[in-house]
């Protein structure tokens, strides 16, 4: 089952003995834009990815991504019959709530822009850590896991909860929006402010090292000021994931994003979870690397397309992919 609130816009059930066609899934980021290109089992034709350049604006972030998603699509020989968009924020019919990393980017209609410039049928809309989640239920870390915990380590910070097959949205389809925490004594900043790639951007320079959050990471493996002002920030997010684990006791904890890649964040991660709690999760990182996001779109897409009437719901009330085959189109694990 998808989270509860992603924003459908199904077209008609394609004509009787037209062919599958194809799905599309976009995921935008604060750094990086990827789209990609599956047939109607799930099967990967085509993927890349693109800079955001969000100091540009939102505008022209969209219109290369719709681009890239043009050419892609021209490059299979095919016809897309379903998108899927994976965004930061709270997404709405008519904009986009807590996405302050691109300029711009609350006033896009994401599903209209789609529809608009591909001419596709069904577009489905999700906050991109509940599509990661989708993608790590239906394909990765989280199948016969319940409940689970998805933590995205990226360009911000957020996490998303599954529970009995679902991704949870929340009231205002706001589930999962940890950035906002309230991070040191109060009235504090925001976690995301924190402990975040951008923060960890800001607190390379703080100390002097060279190569931004990486470089500090990399600088962090030995004793010294790096290594120090990373484990206060660490120290930091380990708190509100602790809080997050005592609410739900996740059975397992999935972690993406760029920064989730560090070894050494993630070792430091698991090392207080386990101090802290009396049953901790297995923390482990997703096999999708940085494309949880982008394979979650392509699920939300094959969902649309079984929203419209043009294919069966599995059990699990997601699309029906080939026995076996993930969106790359390698076995599933």
């Amino acid at each position: 089952m998808l989270s509860e609130r992603p924003i459908r816009q199904p077209g008609p059930a394609l004509p009787e003995g037209e062919p599958d066609g194809l799905l599309l899934g976009i995921d935008f980021g604060g750094t990086k834009m990827a789209v990609a290109v599956a047939d109607a089992q799930g099967r990967l034709l085509a993927r890349e990815r693109v800079p955001t350049h969000a100091d540009r604006g939102a505008r022209q972030a969209l219109e290369r991504a719709l681009d890239l998603a043009a050419t892609l699509v021209g490059g299979t020989g095919g016809r897309i019959v379903a998108a899927g968009v994976a965004s930061p924020g709270v997404i709405r019919p008519d904009g986009v709530d807590l996405a302050p990393n691109v300029p711009g980017w609350d006033r896009l209609r994401l599903a209209d822009a789609v529809r608009s410039r591909l001419g596709v049928r069904a577009v489905a809309v999700d906050n991109d850590l509940n599509a990661a989640a989708l993608a790590e239920l239906r394909l990765g870390a989280l199948r016969d896991v319940d409940p689970g915990l998805v933590l995205g380590l990226g360009t911000g910070v957020a996490a998303a909860v599954t529970v009995g097959g679902s991704v949870l949205a929340g009231h205002r389809g706001a589930a999962g929006e940890i950035g906002y925490a309230v991070a040191g004594p109060w009235p504090g900043t925001m976690l995301e402010l924190c402990f975040s790639g951008r923060a960890l951007d800001g607190l390379a320079g703080e100390v002097g090292v060279p190569g931004a959050a990486p470089g500090l990471v990399a600088a962090a493996a030995l004793p010294g000021s790096a290594r120090d002002a990373l484990t206060a920030r660490v120290d930091e997010l380990a708190r509100h994931v602790v809080t997050c684990c005592l609410l739900i006791d996740p059975q397992r904890v999935v972690l993406v994003g760029g920064v989730a890649g560090s070894d050494l964040v993630r070792e430091m991660l698991g090392e207080r979870l386990r101090a802290a709690l009396p049953y901790p999760p297995e923390l482990m990182l997703s096999s999708f690397a940085d494309d949880a996001a982008l394979f979650g779109a392509v699920v939300l897409a094959g969902a649309a397309v079984a929203g419209a009437g043009d294919g069966p719901l599995g059990v699990d009330g997601l699309p029906r992919f080939a026995e076996g085959v993930t969106v790359e189109g390698i076995a599933a694990p």
